[in-house]
């Protein structure tokens, strides 16, 4: 009933997560889009009052014409959309969703006793450390380099140093899913720590100074824009985190930490191609192009890299099923065979004590049923057995893709 409960909470936290989060990134998007394409205003009354650019676009069968502030407007309008509600739903919805799939179970998810044989407790506490530790960091660094000069390539270095840091002490102490997730929960913390302690406290100075008639410091503004520009360009590698899951063969490299660094150092050239792009459809700056093409040679590279050696023409099964099989010209595997594979493999998590996701495999009907999914799951992914707990080999794993091949006998 447990397992039932969490999967339950898992959807539709998934569901809520994913939800807010294409609002709070959309709105960023938006956002840093505008700011790269305003043009200074025409219109001598807007000069008047202020405005500092303007932005015409037509969207939905509609005219908008956005404008900007120097500072502040001079008169505060009745009404005054604000934006943090994205960003702080997807955190919670978020640290909901890595609590009761990664926490709550932290024995099977986040720990691999290869990697790192700790108790539950402390792992869980290391987890939680990150968050915290990288944000502290981040936000010192922030502090002391961002407003000198040449600030913005210093915070950048030093913040590319810190990721990479973080990288491999997380793949080198959790199992790798885990550890992928983890870098990339850590940074989108600190994008909404951003939003938190920085952006929208900066901006209700400003609006308390506007309603009782002082002058506004425009130190905030600028405060505000330099933490709302670091998170744009944390975006595309946290999503490349949050998706690496469902793509074993990036976190189960022996250099998983390296795999993770080059994504989302190329997540990051991309993000700064499309930029600077706004600003270059104006005139204001050279083509960004270097930076998509240095973000592409990233991806393919790592495409090379990481592509798989060439299978044998034949291997041995040790789970004692049999000698010998042919991953090509071999017939169907029958039952036995792949029940013995299983018991040793798949029944603990998937057996008669033990359902994990409502799956039960220590039947002909049950095998029959998830079929495919064990085919998915065990060849084509290799997410399961999950951080390979129960040591599956190769061998093991083209059996089963012979037996699915082979028409997934279950008598």
């Amino acid at each position: 009933m447990e397992s039932y409960l969490l999967d339950w909470a898992n959807l539709l936290l998934r569901w809520v997560h994913v939800i807010t989060a294409i609002a709070w990134i959309g709105s960023s998007f938006y956002f840093v889009f505008l700011d790269s394409s305003l043009t200074p205003p025409v219109d001598e009354d807007l000069k008047r009052q202020g405005v500092s650019g303007e932005l015409w676009a037509v969207h939905g069968g509609g005219f908008y014409h956005p404008v900007k502030f120097a500072a502040a407007p001079p008169q505060l309008p009745a009404h005054l959309h604000w934006f943090y509600w994205e960003s702080y739903s997807t955190w919670l919805s978020g640290f909901s969703l890595f609590t009761i799939s990664y926490l709550w179970s932290a024995s099977t998810y986040l720990i691999d006793k290869s990697v790192m044989d700790w108790a539950p407790a402390t792992a869980i506490a290391v987890a939680l450390s990150f968050m915290v530790v990288f944000w502290l960091a981040y936000d010192a660094i922030c502090r002391t380099f961002g407003q000198r000069k040449n600030g913005d390539a210093i915070v950048g270095a030093m913040l590319a140093v810190l990721v990479a840091l973080a990288a491999w002490l997380a793949c080198h102490w959790f199992a790798g899913r885990a550890a992928f997730l983890l870098v990339g929960a850590m940074m989108a913390t600190s994008m909404s720590a951003n939003v938190f302690f920085w952006i929208i406290p900066g901006q209700r100075t400003v609006v308390a100074d506007l309603k009782a008639g002082r002058p506004v410091d425009p130190i905030y503004g600028k405060r505000g824009k330099q933490r709302s520009v670091h998170n744009t360009y944390f975006t595309l590698p946290v999503l490349f985190a949050m998706l690496s899951g469902h793509y074993s063969f990036t976190y189960t490299h022996p250099q998983n930490w390296v795999v993770l660094v080059l994504m989302m150092f190329a997540g990051a050239a991309i993000r700064q191609f499309f930029v600077l792009r706004h600003g270059f459809k104006l005139g204001r700056n050279g083509h960004p192009w270097p930076y998509a093409l240095v973000g592409v040679v990233a991806i393919i590279g790592l495409f090379v890299w990481l592509k798989p050696a060439p299978a044998a023409d034949s291997v041995a099964i040790t789970s004692g099923a049999a000698n010998a099989v042919s991953t090509g010209a071999g017939g169907p595997i029958a039952y036995k065979t792949m029940q013995a594979v299983l018991e040793q493999r798949c029944y603990m998590c998937h057996g008669a004590q033990v359902q994990m996701k409502n799956v039960r495999l220590d039947s002909p009907e049950g095998l029959k049923l998830h079929a495919q999914n064990i085919y998915q799951q065990a060849v084509v992914t290799k997410v399961m057995p999950l951080n390979n707990a129960t040591g599956i080999t190769e061998a093991e794993r083209s059996l089963i893709k012979q037996w699915f091949e082979g028409g997934a006998a279950v008598d």
